[in-house]
């Protein structure tokens, strides 16, 4: 991984990514000059193995490219490789690498950041600070710190630069995928335009500590009525827009609970938990943390389940909520309910309205069949292990260019929901949890 801190001039920054257009450009040259020395029959299990092969030297020169960039063009390269059905499997799994890195803010920064928000220094503002942070949220770091009457405190500090850079960083990120051209099955130039276009501004808002904090404050109160569990609150006084000050809670990440060795049944519980809050703020809050990471979530020692980073939020529509749960239900009765289907798709802006249902039952059902099958297995059965749920399958690249070309559009919720969902569905699989999956809200 590299670590050299980020080009921040805008001239170096566009040089690099013009670099990776242009080796971009001679991959794509390669592949055609190849292709048509090894004449592979369309659809063949060779042609689809260098399809992806191809596809995956690109998502390494894209990668390599953000790499070099970091800021907010590797954030949002994060969450553009979350979307399964828009990607090419090749380029999506490179981008899914993207772990966020970057130098950190060394003392002198912290302190100036602090001075330049409060007008005081950490030793005026707490009764003490440590200068060494802690965890590296994605956009910022977080420290300890104490209050003078004890409490304990985590202090998040933005990375400098990241909110000027939004806007030139998306739209290098624009430049680079242009250059995959539609041969690599991307969706159409107005569907990937719209979802770089919500990119952005969920970025915006994540870096608006302010908002994070009044989402904390929003769902501590809704989930006040459930014990197990916890978010820190925020301490007003001593946030803003780049610095958030909150609780700190005591407990372990996954990872490192997973190491003391759980037993079934307290692995089960907190999958139920994490179960049963995914589908009550979808269904009842109709509100979701959507950055889904298991840093996000931390196993406390009172068996309480603490609830972490809430930068990325969204309110969902009555009307998307409407669809999901009749698209849902329809996929679940045996057999599926095509027609019910159908209309639940257009609803949620998924499908060109031409689309007739025969074409929809024939051509897109078939291509997007293996990932709604994925999706929902969960729901088939009362008791589901989801330390047996596979990873997504991989779809072939004609279904690939099957899906996206019948694709119209989606509703502003639908990547938001599909990136929160898939993160729920991993979550659950580390933990190797058997939940009970019926439930109110879905029923075939």
């Amino acid at each position: 991984m590299n670590n050299k801190a980020p080009r921040t001039g805008r001239l170096a920054r566009t040089a690099i990514a013009g670099k990776a257009v242009a080796r971009a450009g001679m991959a794509q040259l390669s592949r055609r000059l190849q292709s048509r020395g090894q004449d592979l029959a369309p659809g063949s299990e060779s042609a689809q193995l260098a399809q992806h092969a191809h596809e995956a030297q690109l998502g390494r020169i894209l990668f390599g490219a953000l790499n070099q960039l970091k800021g907010t063009a590797l954030k949002a390269a994060q969450l553009l490789s979350m979307e399964l059905d828009l990607l090419p499997e090749g380029l999506r799994l490179e981008l899914a690498k993207a772990q966020y890195q970057v130098t950190p803010l060394n003392r002198a920064l912290v302190i100036k950041l602090l001075r330049q928000e409060f007008g005081a220094g950490p030793e005026t503002l707490f009764a003490s600070f440590e200068t060494q942070a802690f965890a590296a949220a994605s956009l910022g770091q977080v420290h300890g710190a104490t209050l003078a009457d004890g409490r304990e405190l985590a202090v998040k500090l933005q990375y400098p630069g990241m909110a000027a850079s939004i806007h030139s960083d998306m739209q290098l990120l624009r430049l680079l995928l242009s250059t995959l051209g539609p041969s690599q099955a991307l969706p159409r130039a107005a569907v990937l335009d719209s979802l770089l276009k919500d990119i952005e501004a969920t970025l915006a808002e994540e870096l608006d500590y302010l908002h994070e904090a009044e989402q904390l404050r929003w769902f501590g109160e809704q989930l006040a009525g459930q014990p197990a569990l916890r978010l820190p609150q925020p301490v007003a006084a001593l946030s803003s827009r780049r610095v958030l000050t909150m609780e700190r809670l005591p407990g372990l990440h996954l990872k490192e609970w997973l190491a003391t060795g759980p037993s079934q049944a307290e692995r089960d519980r907190y999958g139920q938990l994490l179960f049963d809050l995914f589908l009550r703020s979808v269904f009842e809050l109709q509100r979701l943390q959507a950055d889904p990471h298991p840093g996000n979530s931390l196993f406390m020692p009172n068996g309480q389940l603490g609830l972490l980073d809430f930068g990325c939020t969204r309110r969902l529509s009555p009307a998307f909520c409407q669809h999901l749960r009749a698209a849902w239900c329809a996929l679940l009765r045996r057999p599926c309910d095509t027609a019910a289907l159908h209309q639940a798709y257009l609803g949620l802006g998924l499908l060109q309205p031409e689309l007739s249902h025969a074409a929809f039952c024939q051509e897109l059902l078939p291509a997007l069949q293996g990932i709604l099958d994925w999706q929902l297995r969960p729901f088939t059965q009362e008791l589901f292990d989801f330390g047996l749920h596979p990873p997504p399958p991989r779809t072939g690249a004609e279904h690939q260019r099957t899906a996206v070309g019948h694709l119209h559009t989606m509703a502003a919720e639908l990547p938001y929901f599909d990136r929160a969902y898939l993160g729920l569905l991993q979550m659950l699989r580390d933990l190797g949890a058997r939940v009970r999956t019926q439930n109110a809200w879905i029923q075939a």
